[in-house]
């Protein structure tokens, strides 16, 4: 719901109508206990995203900088092999924070990989927002992840209603637009820092990216 919410602020977004606690309840289950409104949203559309080292672009306008970055293949090499699936992004998360000084209270935003509802709700406890099994009380009612809340998350709608490109270009594209100051009404009061994650498990990643 807080997604789609933001999803209404975003013109891009595939689905902007508000979506109520009752709608998400009545929607068809797909695979239990997913439900429709949990799954993400494929669309056709392209992004560009231009990866340069800092002393080539000392006048760019409003660059940003990765922080720290990591993708760690770990565990066994298919989804449906992992022992234990609520830890599939923990090792790649530590690796990416284990090359910063920043920590988790230092994001202003997030933009999590929601390919399915339940993959946010791992990152939050893999990033350490929140303790394992967590999530559920950290999200509770929507405010703290809402714009104008603690943790602004997937701020242009994300992929459950924003719309589906390959992997997390949609999150890496709103977290730039955040630290830029480009996101329109749906921008991040002094956002500096962005988190930002794609996939899970094997093909998991994460980088923190800043202004600064």
């Amino acid at each position: 719901m807080t997604q789609r919410a933001s999803a209404a602020l975003n013109p891009a977004a595939v689905y902007r109508s508000p979506l109520s606690v009752e709608d998400y309840l009545a929607a068809r289950m797909i695979s239990s206990p997913i439900c429709l409104y949990d799954c993400e949203v494929p669309v056709d559309g392209a992004t560009a995203i231009v990866v340069s080292a800092a002393e080539t672009v000392p006048d760019l306008r409003a660059p940003v900088r990765i922080e720290a970055m990591a993708g760690v293949v770990e565990d066994r090499p298919s989804w449906e092999q992992w022992r234990d699936l609520t830890r599939v992004g923990h090792g790649t998360a530590a690796a990416m924070w284990a090359r910063t000084d920043l920590r988790p209270a230092d994001v202003d935003t997030a933009q999590l990989y929601d390919g399915f509802t339940i993959e946010v709700v791992w990152w939050l406890e893999a990033l350490g927002f929140c303790g394992t099994g967590e999530a559920g009380d950290y999200v509770d009612g929507g405010e703290r992840i809402a714009l104008g809340g603690e943790l602004p998350l997937n701020t242009w709608g994300g992929q459950l209603s924003g719309g589906r490109l390959h992997a997390a270009f949609g999150h890496t594209v709103e977290a730039v637009r955040q630290l830029r100051g480009e996101a329109g009404n749906r921008q991040v009061a002094g956002a500096e820092v962005a988190a930002v994650t794609n996939v899970g498990g094997y093909e998991a990643g994460a980088a923190l990216l800043t202004r600064r």
